[in-house]
């Protein structure tokens, strides 16, 4: 009974993950289509919604990566699955508090991993699935898509450098409507699938999945696909500010590249597998295409603040996630601990980040649109 119990409550804890992943990442979608005025606010979150609960369904490979590429599947618990949501939700919230656009995707992943730590030592981690298929992706992943949208922008500046402005922008956000929806699909393929990895991680540590016999179940998928869906509805307008318009001041060409390029590495990233940060992605592209059109065009103290806390993400996170389950033992090894956590846990958010949680009013696209 105790382990039922246990169950739901980590089952409950992903989804409510998932859904700060949806508002914590919106700004990784819609953030370049409203700074470029591509697209009003209110229209450009919905879309994204709409589009990350279609991206959701269309692979599983990442899923199977994190449930189990990373941890070795028969070691965990659900409660290690429990304490590591703790970490990656506590971080999410820290950095979405001070609207920095960091990754959900390693905090969660950073979370279990110091949790499994926790609990059973190195034994349990799977060996070069960290290195691998999280570290090095997230080394490679956000350099590749500075070079290829500055390569994208520098190619567009060439052909439209004669063309009259207005036609050029107005061509521009037409385009951002193709790419902006294409990188919506690209973060629900990839993002949503994390939150399903969890769950099945938790069943098979439950005993409802055989561990050689993986499949993630139709219901996992739907319950994922609506979290993250209505997350990104809820969003994360601070967060938008900051990569939309505080690290360089975008105009329709360069956000179409932007866009483009970060939907393209999100994408291929996804078909090997990779549980890849699509905010270290889009943040990368947003920054090459401001840089190829001119280094200073970049604030680079923004863009150093934001990899301040991609360094950070995954060792907070572990450390949260290593803590939480330290705490949830006190309490034995029932149900007591997680339900004990996810009461104070929930009574400190409220009591901390209550107000701030209200529902804001989408940021005023700024005078950016115009060439320059």
């Amino acid at each position: 009974m105790d382990s039922d119990l246990v169950l739901v409550i980590v089952v409950v804890t992903a989804l409510a993950f998932d859904f700060t992943n949806g508002f914590h990442d919106t700004a990784n979608v819609v953030a370049t289509g409203i700074s470029t005025r591509a697209l009003p606010p209110r229209l450009a979150v919905l879309g994204a919604a709409a589009l990350n609960f279609v991206g959701a369904f269309l692979s599983l490979a990442v899923a199977a990566t994190v449930a189990n590429g990373i941890v070795e599947s028969d070691l965990i618990t659900p409660t290690i699955v429990f304490a590591g949501l703790i970490g990656a939700i506590a971080w999410n919230l820290a950095t979405w508090y001070f609207g920095l656009p960091s990754s959900s995707s390693h905090a969660l992943i950073g979370g279990v991993v110091g949790a499994a730590l926790a609990a059973e030592g190195t034994s349990a981690l799977v060996s070069g699935g960290l290195l691998g298929k999280v570290i090095i992706p997230a080394l490679i992943a956000p350099v590749l898509a500075f070079t290829v949208a500055g390569i994208g922008i520098l190619f567009a500046y060439n052909i439209i450098g004669r063309l009259r402005p207005t036609s050029v922008n107005r061509g521009f956000r037409l385009g951002q409507l193709a790419s902006g929806g294409l990188l919506a699909l690209s973060h629900g393929t990839n993002d949503a699938q994390k939150t399903m990895g969890v769950i099945t991680l938790a069943l098979i540590a439950h005993g409802d999945i055989n561990p050689n016999d993986f499949h993630v179940p139709t219901w996992v998928v739907v319950a994922s696909a609506t979290a993250i869906a209505l997350g990104t509805y809820a969003g994360g307008w601070r967060i938008i500010r900051t990569l939309g318009t505080r690290i360089i001041k975008m105009d329709p060409a360069q956000g179409f590249a932007a866009q483009g390029a970060g939907a393209t590495v999100i994408l291929a990233s996804s078909h090997f597998g990779y549980p890849l940060s699509t905010t270290h992605t889009i943040s990368g592209a947003v920054m090459g295409a401001g840089a190829a059109k001119r280094l200073s065009a970049v604030r680079w103290g923004v863009a150093g603040n934001i990899v301040v806390a991609w360094v950070l993400t995954l060792p907070a996170a572990a450390a949260i996630g290593a803590l939480t389950y330290g705490v949830t033992r006190i309490f034995g090894t029932g149900a007591l601990g997680p339900v004990v956590v996810s009461l104070g846990v929930t009574a400190l958010i409220a009591a901390l980040l209550g107000p701030r949680l209200r529902p804001a009013p989408p940021p005023a696209p700024v005078g950016v649109g115009e060439a320059q």
